[in-house]
């Protein structure tokens, strides 16, 4: 075998592709069809960005309020409000419903983006779904075969 770095030269592993995923049942079209939504394939160095910004460094103290101390180091503590930034994954990976779309923030009464995925699917079971198609398109979750079929389905149409 030839080792050429040429191989792993692919413009795809670049690009951040958008690709239409079965909407939810709630939400449906004037003929009554389930309204399709379309996703942009996040690459992992964008979800990483997006978790970073939730990311806070907390100090760990002892049972006598002092920081613990290792190595002359204050031992910290991170924690991620991964509640938010899972929602900030959503509204920068659906690209139709565009969830930062001035009209649909106005609409909504919202100015914060990390609302609006609360908002546009009020109902649990819709936000649900809605975070469950999201998470199996970018590849962060795992589906039951006939889901992952479906999504596989649009991947490639």
């Amino acid at each position: 075998m030839n080792k050429n770095l040429q191989y792993f030269m692919r413009e795809s592993a670049k690009a951040e592709s958008i690709v239409s995923v079965p909407g939810i049942e709630s939400i449906k079209d004037e003929h009554g069809e389930v309204v399709p939504f379309e996703v942009k394939k996040l690459s992992r160095k964008s979800v990483q960005e997006i978790f970073a910004k939730y990311e806070t460094q907390e100090i760990v103290y002892d049972a006598n309020k002092k920081p613990y101390v290792v190595d002359g180091e204050v031992v910290c503590r991170t924690k991620t409000d991964h509640a938010r930034a899972v929602r900030h994954l959503i509204v920068e990976a659906l690209q139709y419903p565009n969830l930062k779309d001035p009209a649909l923030m106005d609409f909504f009464n919202c100015y914060d983006i990390t609302d609006m995925p609360l908002l546009v699917f009020p109902q649990a079971d819709e936000y649900a779904q809605v975070v469950d198609v999201v998470m199996r398109t970018l590849g962060l979750r795992g589906a039951s075969d006939e889901q992952d079929r479906e999504v596989s389905d649009a991947k490639n149409s």
